[in-house]
């Protein structure tokens, strides 16, 4: 296995943490757990106000490797970048402190990135609930034919628009910093995995990923839907970021047509991400937020950054309706939200004709 010559850490792994009392010792278990020895182990709380600080404090005395950040709440990203800047391993990783790792997960990573001197190795999940009985299901994001073999992973949109899953990976700080990837400190802890994960990807020269399932993603504690107000453009926000980034700081090391590939590919991903965070939304939101899409979107095509004919015969109906009234869409469609595939293909039946009802199912069938 990997050592780091250094004599720091081959690894630090980022715990971020805010009143998860409940599952916080099956987390913290499962790091100490791991079979890749060499480890710190970094776990920041964000102003948690139960009994996490104190659990945190028991495993400090319990492991050398387990180290706290100790700040007033300021979000996910902001809490991020400050174990960013303390860990100092040749590789970085993350675990959400209500899911939990297998004990091999992070050798597994460490071993495929070192092997194929990637820049980050990514690997699938499984979604896990406990109640009302324990069961899993794998997440198979990356097929076994993309696995095993380091990739350019930016050639095509296929990695971009896989769930971010930013803690089911490991990633090479030289990487991170050499390229200024951190996390967007906007407050509270939605979304903020977006542009990170895109930022990876697009710098990436190399990456390599992994078929295994190395993490349990807990559902228990999923939030279905979006009830503040202050959380209904987070999505906006994180993509609003990503296009800066790309202007500004992607432009400086690349060519133009990379910048306008880049750019293209964002509007094509923020177009399942903003209707992933629609059917997520307080049906009170649905307006403005279809309002505000459909001004970024125009602007986008207005500036030519992306055509529909760019996106599937389905999309490119659904934004065009979308894009004409996106008030009149939410009246016509009160329950898109919540229609299953039969629901959607009757809708796309209506605005895109048999071929677009076709092309969609064809792609749902295929999972």
């Amino acid at each position: 296995m990997s050592t780091n010559a250094s004599g720091s850490p081959v690894l630090s792994l980022l715990i971020p943490i805010y009143n998860v009392q409940r599952y916080l010792r099956e987390c913290l278990d499962s790091a100490l757990a791991q079979t890749l020895k060499d480890i710190e182990i970094i776990c920041i709380n964000d102003g948690s106000t139960d009994n996490s600080p104190a659990i945190i404090r028991e495993y400090m005395e319990r492991d050398g490797r387990v180290k706290m950040i100790d700040k007033a709440n300021s979000g996910y990203g902001d809490s991020m970048n400050h174990g960013l800047e303390m860990a100092r391993g040749k590789y970085v990783g993350i675990l959400e402190s209500d899911d939990f790792m297998a004990p091999d997960a992070l050798e597994k990573l460490v071993s495929a990135a070192d092997s194929n001197n990637a820049d980050f190795a990514k690997a699938n999940f499984d979604f896990y609930w406990s109640k009302p009985e324990e069961r899993r299901s794998l997440h198979e994001m990356f097929k076994a034919k993309d696995c095993g073999k380091p990739v350019h992973p930016s050639d095509t949109t296929q990695f971009f628009k896989q769930k971010p899953s930013i803690w089911s990976a490991v990633y090479r700080r030289d990487f991170l910093e050499r390229n200024g990837i951190t996390f967007l400190p906007t407050p509270g802890a939605s979304f903020q995995d977006t542009s990170f994960a895109f930022k990876v990807i697009a710098c990436a020269d190399k990456a390599v990923y992994l078929h295994d399932a190395v993490l349990s993603y807990r559902q228990d504690n999923e939030n279905s839907s979006v009830n503040s107000s202050a959380k209904v453009f987070c999505v906006n926000t994180e993509y609003a970021e990503i296009e800066r980034w790309i202007r500004e700081d992607y432009a400086r090391d690349h060519a133009s047509v990379d910048v306008a590939r880049m750019l293209k590919f964002n509007q094509l991903i923020k177009y399942d991400s903003y209707m992933w965070n629609y059917v997520r939304l307080a049906p009170k939101f649905y307006k403005e937020f279809l309002v505000q899409m459909a001004k970024e979107f125009q602007a986008a095509l207005d500036a030519g950054e992306f055509s529909l004919d760019d996106l599937k015969p389905w999309k490119r109906a659904n934004l065009a309706a979308i894009l004409k009234d996106p008030e009149g869409w939410v009246d016509e469609h009160p329950s898109f939200a919540t229609d299953g595939a039969l629901g959607r293909a009757k809708y796309y039946a209506s605005v895109g004709g048999p071929g677009v009802v076709a092309a969609f199912l064809i792609e749902s069938l295929r999972g």
